[in-house]
């Protein structure tokens, strides 16, 4: 079965919702997970209001703390079910890459992250990270709605 699963995470309330099931379905196949942190990279141009007041070494230094406090939440959900984990994260203006990378660097044998469900015009325009994972990798994916 699984031993070795790759819990990527934006931090939103969806995302931690299928942190801790996945984490569960880690426990239950006996598997270690690792958490995992796309940081977007800083750019001069940007609709994300902290890039635009921020210097780079502010950005990246800020980007570290919010990726510690959503691999945080990983690293607890594991601890409290005994489940082994170890966190990282990376910046890259593609978190799917990302994700890809991470999985194969670190020897997962399943992706479990969650979709946000964005359908028609929405998920058109804005695109969705777990797709280009599902499209992207031979990997075995796990989907939390």
């Amino acid at each position: 079965m699984f031993k070795h699963i790759l819990l990527p995470t934006d931090g939103s309330p969806l995302s931690e919702a299928a942190v801790e099931r996945a984490v569960a379905f880690a426990k239950s196949v006996d598997a270690r997970v690792t958490g995992f942190y796309a940081i977007p990279p800083f750019h001069l141009l940007s609709t994300q209001v902290e890039m635009l007041s921020d210097t780079r070494q502010q950005y990246e230094a800020d980007s570290k703390v919010q990726a510690e406090r959503f691999l945080a939440v990983i690293s607890k959900a594991a601890a409290k079910s005994g489940v082994k984990c170890d966190c990282v994260s990376e910046t890259n203006a593609h978190p799917y890459d990302a994700i890809l990378r991470a999985a194969e660097k670190r020897g997962c044998d399943l992706i479990a992250m969650a979709s946000h469900g964005r359908r028609g015009v929405q998920g058109l325009l804005i695109g969705s990270e777990t797709n280009k994972v599902l499209t992207h990798t031979k990997l075995p994916v796990l989907v939390f709605h």
